[in-house]
């Protein structure tokens, strides 16, 4: 019996998932504090960037331990695993796939060993573009696979291929090549290292404790640890932490193009990100979303959780009563256990439930944050009109979502994208709405607070920031189709959590 994936989508049908998160990464440089528990209470506020996943890496100075697994951060670990991962610096991870398939040879962090004994560890968000060059590389330097899928892989083994150099010296010549969005944290034996591409597509954040420092995803993860924010890790910027203290190389000039779905969906409401809070922003959306397109209406209503901040502006501004209509489950998603189909067809039943006294006789107004295939935003519809709902105006805090994702966020393909075929009013009549308004492209940049010049806007207006390759070079499962010379000669990983050691030129598991 295959188990449940353990995401958080909207949706409960694993062939027609909504928009899935990135990856969640976090590290820690703190001698003296437990990190291998600051690194879990640091992923579990990160929880919401990736559910397939997740694993920390820590060192006490003479070597390297990984223990990852597929699995939620609370199922992967417990205070026995916890408390065998001791050390002064650790990272952690919270996947969720965006080049490999959701399996245990791809949970991170990755682990390589250099053949002078030097122990690298590390985590990605974000995704490469430029993989198939890169396994090109691995190959030409006669370099073994582990079995992984994925572009961190390549990156791990690209650095401890050049044993000659220093970590740091590896990373200067490595990151250069690497073409994409990415926000690394990786460490060796002694030292925390953070990353973030050129582009700065992928938040990464700096933080102070009072005796180390903290890396992470999201502002609300230095928050969980009791972590002030120093300052955003800087795009094309390189930071090294040791008992030397912190040190930042520039290795490309920044071009900053931050993700704008960061905004609409995927940080957390608590977040920060280029000096704006995200729930501000988003409330700043829904008020926009009412200037843009007004209606008479009884009650405004979110979709839980992502449209709730959206729904308030809109209420605000527009002075309909702001109220719940759709109760949530907020455990459907986090069980590993398969739904049968005849739960599936249930649909998006088992995740929202309409609360019938407070939509019955009522003009509704449904604020969501995006629609994808249409799917929930249709399921959504018909059970408020089931539940007596008179009128139901969908509004979107966000544009169509027209174009896919090359850069960490993994939506449908082009032609599985509802806005993609469909103008305003045949998504309308596609989920069964009365009205559909979504908000301008120009009214989200304005509530973000950044120019336009400084955010990727590719998922809604095709204009990639980054060169993508020609062909079919590219794309979630670029690796299991493209030069396995590789990995057809690695032998195959245990299918089992655990703790492992790295050794010169490759790794060993250690079952528990």
């Amino acid at each position: 019996m295959p188990r449940g994936d353990g995401r958080l989508s909207h949706d409960l049908d694993p062939q027609r998932p909504g928009p899935q998160d990135a990856c969640g990464v976090f590290g820690v440089w703190a001698p003296g504090e437990e990190v291998a528990n600051l690194t879990y209470f640091g992923l579990y506020a990160l929880q919401h960037r990736g559910q397939e996943a997740a694993g920390i890496a820590v060192s006490d100075g003479s070597g390297v331990v990984v223990y990852k697994d597929l699995g939620l951060v609370a199922q992967v670990f417990d205070e026995p695993t916890l408390a065998s991962l001791r050390g002064h610096l650790a990272i952690g991870h919270a996947r969720y796939s965006t080049t490999g398939a959701s399996n245990w040879e791809n949970a991170q962090p990755t682990i390589r060993s250099t053949t002078s004994g030097t122990t690298i560890a590390l985590a990605h968000n974000g995704n490469l573009v430029n993989t198939a060059e890169l396994e090109k590389e691995v190959a030409e330097r006669g370099l073994v696979a582990d079995g992984s899928t994925n572009d961190t892989s390549l990156v791990t083994m690209l650095l401890a291929s050049r044993p000659d150099l220093s970590v740091e010296a590896a990373a200067l010549e490595v990151l250069p090549q690497l073409r994409g969005a990415f926000s690394f944290v990786f460490m060796d034996e002694s030292t925390l290292y953070a990353a973030r591409d050129p582009h700065g597509v992928r938040p990464l954040v700096l933080g102070r404790l009072e005796r180390g420092w903290v890396v992470a995803s999201e502002t609300a993860a230095l928050d969980i640890v009791g972590a002030s924010v120093v300052r955003e890790v800087e795009p094309g910027e390189l930071i090294a932490i040791d008992e030397n203290g912190l040190r930042s190389t520039r290795f490309a000039a920044p071009e900053p193009k931050g993700c704008l779905f960061e905004y609409v969906y995927i940080a957390r409401p608590d977040a920060t990100i280029a000096g704006r809070n995200v729930h501000s922003a988003r409330v700043q959306i829904g008020r926009q979303l009412a200037k843009e397109h007004p209606v008479e209406a009884d009650l405004v209503i979110p979709v839980p959780e992502s449209g709730t901040p959206a729904a308030i502006g809109y209420a605000e501004a527009s002075g309909i009563t702001y109220g719940a209509g759709l109760m949530k489950n907020p455990y459907v998603g986090r069980t590993f256990i398969q739904p049968s189909q005849t739960l599936r067809q249930l649909g998006i039943r088992l995740k929202l439930n309409p609360l019938r006294e407070n939509v019955r006789g009522k003009r509704l107004v449904v604020v969501d944050d995006s629609i994808v295939r249409g799917n929930t935003q249709r399921a959504i519809v018909r059970m408020l009109r089931e539940a007596g709902a008179l009128e139901v105006h969908v509004r979107i805090s966000s544009p169509p979502v027209s174009w896919p994702c090359f850069y960490g966020i993994d939506f449908a393909t082009r032609a599985e994208l509802l806005a993609n075929g469909l103008d305003n009013d045949g998504i309308r009549r596609s989920i069964g709405a009365d009205t559909l308004g979504y908000v301008s492209l120009p009214g989200l940049i304005a509530a973000t607070e950044q120019p336009k010049t400084r955010l990727c806007r590719a998922c809604f207006d095709g204009e990639y920031p980054i060169e993508l390759p020609a062909g079919n070079l590219i794309g979630k499962h670029v690796l299991e189709g493209v030069g396995r010379r590789v990995a057809n000669s690695a032998p195959e990983a245990p299918h089992t959590n655990g703790s492992f050691v790295a050794t010169p030129g490759g790794v060993t598991a250690n079952r528990p």
